[in-house]
């Protein structure tokens, strides 16, 4: 009797657990510490579940565990399944990545890059620009004398561009973030406040915001969102909760690390938005499974904490995860991204 009922302990806790990992945001639990570090890898989730059907399986030729571990396989089961569920409906897609011959003349190509301290180099960065005919360069952990470096490239290219850049930290490259914008777009003005955390900026690590001087155009906004590690969880929450605010303005594009994926932002969508009024282009292109950090594993057991988003003026016309610039040097991968007008 006692050992049936530590059965049915070991069987409810553990399908508590697995549904709470499956679909955090059910309880609200999706930015609380651990469990929103597990629900970042979903891939990873499905690989160690099938590992833990197969060990229950073996376990289970014990025949005494035999009805506990079967059941606990079965939940396990379920588990992997969900997860390939909820991937398959974020997509794997890859759009073309020659971006700058599709699309119409209104268009804006936007590319995201975590350079890591500037681990690619200006060379790496600035072929990628320059392929994709990149309009809007976000690039966090990047120095203002590497941004004005890129800039300087991409002009003599044949490309120029504005360029900002904010910095928390003198001597740790990952405090700064750069943005660069084409002059295509018309004339912007740096908004974001130099001093860390709300209401000017993100807390760790800045966020840089442009605005058009005329008031024609998008506000555009270069991410760099805190880690959600153990003692800075509230740092970390407040910054999406900052940049969800960013997305209330009517005309926004913002890329860059958010170290969130999509299931971190569930409780922040407004009207229908990802993230306040902001949608995530990967999300609509089908391509929200793909993981972009860290470089060392396969997309599929990564994690989507890199994002491009937009509020409703804009619709994605292509997107893609870069994967082949992998051994570039940084840990992130880039995203390349491109709008159209939503009335287009």
């Amino acid at each position: 009797m006692l050992s049936r009922l530590l059965s049915a302990v070991i069987v409810l806790a553990a399908a508590i657990g697995l549904l709470i990992l499956a679909w955090p945001q059910l309880f609200g639990l999706e930015n609380t510490w651990m469990i929103a570090q597990i629900v970042s890898f979903r891939g990873l989730l499905v690989v160690a579940a099938a590992v833990g059907v197969i060990v229950m399986l073996l376990i289970g030729v014990i025949r005494p565990l035999r009805r506990l571990t079967g059941t606990l396989a079965v939940l396990l089961l379920v588990f992997g399944v969900a997860n390939v569920g909820i991937l398959a409906v974020r997509g794997t897609n890859q759009g073309d990545v020659t971006l700058a011959t599709a699309g119409a003349d209104e268009s804006i190509t936007v590319l995201s890059w975590n350079t890591q301290g500037e681990e690619p180099g200006v060379d790496a960065i600035v072929k990628l620009a320059l392929e994709s005919g990149a309009d809007i360069v976000a690039l966090p952990e990047t120095t203002d004398e590497l941004g004005t470096e890129v800039a300087i490239a991409m002009k003599e290219g044949g490309r120029p561009m504005w360029v900002w850049t904010l910095n928390f930290n003198d001597w740790y490259k990952a405090r700064s973030t750069a943005l660069l914008i084409s002059p295509d777009l018309g004339e912007y003005t740096l908004a974001s406040a130099p001093g860390a955390g709300p209401p000017g900026n993100t807390n760790v690590s800045p966020t840089v915001v442009a605005t058009p001087v005329n008031g024609v155009g998008p506000t555009i906004v270069a991410v760099h969102a805190g880690s959600p590690i153990e003692g800075a969880m509230s740092a970390w929450q407040s910054d999406l909760d900052w940049l969800a605010e960013q997305c209330d303005a009517p005309d926004v594009i913002m890329a860059g690390d958010f170290n969130a994926t999509i299931d971190h932002m569930a409780s922040r969508g407004v009207d229908g938005g990802t993230l306040g009024r902001c949608t995530d282009a990967a999300l609509s292109a089908g391509s929200a499974a793909l993981g972009t950090w860290p470089t060392d594993v396969p997309p599929l057991l990564g994690a989507p904490i890199d994002h491009v988003l937009a509020t409703d003026n804009w619709r994605i016309d292509a997107f893609r995860v870069l994967d082949d610039v992998d051994g570039a040097g940084s840990d992130h991968r880039p995203l390349l991204a491109r709008y159209v007008p939503a009335d287009s």
